[in-house]
């Protein structure tokens, strides 16, 4: 009897174990379409998403993540895009949802994308950044990555830092990081020219339709979430854990000095910059006032 619940103790570790150690996603064996138009397809590690004027498309990850390394190489609709959002996040489901979002805006020919970026902690978000692109994300694939541990959350281009932001909730004393729900790995291409390119000015030219975005080797390497156990397994400081060890936790200085240039030269709004985003009491957000790098 006492060999019985050893051997039974050991398979439910082996269970938890094999549930929590980090993955390495591929496209056709861990993401699924889930919504939209009859062209999109997932062919080995390449998906492409369609929009016509009929309706966009979307896929997701068939697993739910908490904390990692999510990355994946995008090339865009080229053209004149206006009007068009391609959309690259994290999110959990629910009203008190957690979201942390990657979404580039199409322009009209010749102008560069916009690169939007927000964070969401039990359905607050409105904490947008934007930038504008550097090259032609047009004109071949780029690696776009959210790095997300208990601590940080850092969105990447071409392994350059564009935006940082800390867990202060401790001090805050409020839900302002995501760190509790599992989120699944999404992406989109769908029309928002109400409001996308140039408030809503440019709208979607329909007769470059369809449209065609192109998503290849998505890559998680991240701690699968199966439940409320898996939030402190996948927040524990280990050698299995790398994403919470102190290299990730902080920039090195040739990435915040790469960070200081993106963000002087090319970014282009920032909530806590912005005096409609105010509090009654006349302040901004706390984490406005806080180191966030």
């Amino acid at each position: 009897m006492a060999k019985f619940q050893s051997f039974f103790i050991a398979i439910f570790i082996c269970v938890i174990v094999y549930n929590h150690i980090q993955v390495e996603a591929n496209m056709s064996k861990n993401m699924v379409l889930s919504w939209g138009n009859s062209q999109s397809k997932i062919e080995g590690d390449d998906l492409l998403l369609v929009l016509d004027k009929s309706t966009g498309s979307g896929s997701k990850s068939k697993r739910d993540f908490l904390f990692g390394s999510f990355e994946a190489l995008i090339k865009f609709v080229p053209g004149d895009s206006a009007g068009l959002v391609t959309a690259f996040y994290l999110s959990s489901s629910g009203t008190y949802h957690d979201e942390i979002d990657y979404e580039f805006l199409g322009n009209t020919t010749g102008e560069p994308y916009t690169i939007h970026t927000n964070i969401f902690a039990e359905g607050v978000g409105h904490r947008e950044q934007q930038f504008r692109l550097w090259f032609d994300p047009t004109a071949d694939f780029h690696n776009y990555t959210i790095h997300w541990n208990p601590s940080t959350v850092v969105w990447y281009i071409d392994s350059i830092p564009i935006r940082v932001f800390r867990n202060y909730e401790r001090l805050e004393r409020r839900k302002a990081y995501p760190n509790k729900q599992g989120m699944r790995f999404y992406t989109s291409l769908w029309n928002a020219d109400d409001w996308a390119t140039q408030r809503g000015r440019a709208k979607t030219n329909w007769t470059n339709a369809p449209f065609t975005a192109t998503i290849r080797q998505f890559r998680a390497r991240a701690c699968h979430w199966i439940g409320e156990l898996s939030n402190n397994q996948c927040a524990t400081n280990s050698a299995q854990n790398w994403w919470t060890s102190p290299d990730h936790s902080q920039l090195t200085d040739r990435q915040l000095a790469k960070l200081g240039q993106v963000r002087k030269k090319y970014m282009i709004y920032d909530y806590c910059r912005d005096p409609a985003r105010k509090r009654p009491n006349g302040l901004m957000p706390p984490e406005c006032y806080r180191r966030q790098y």
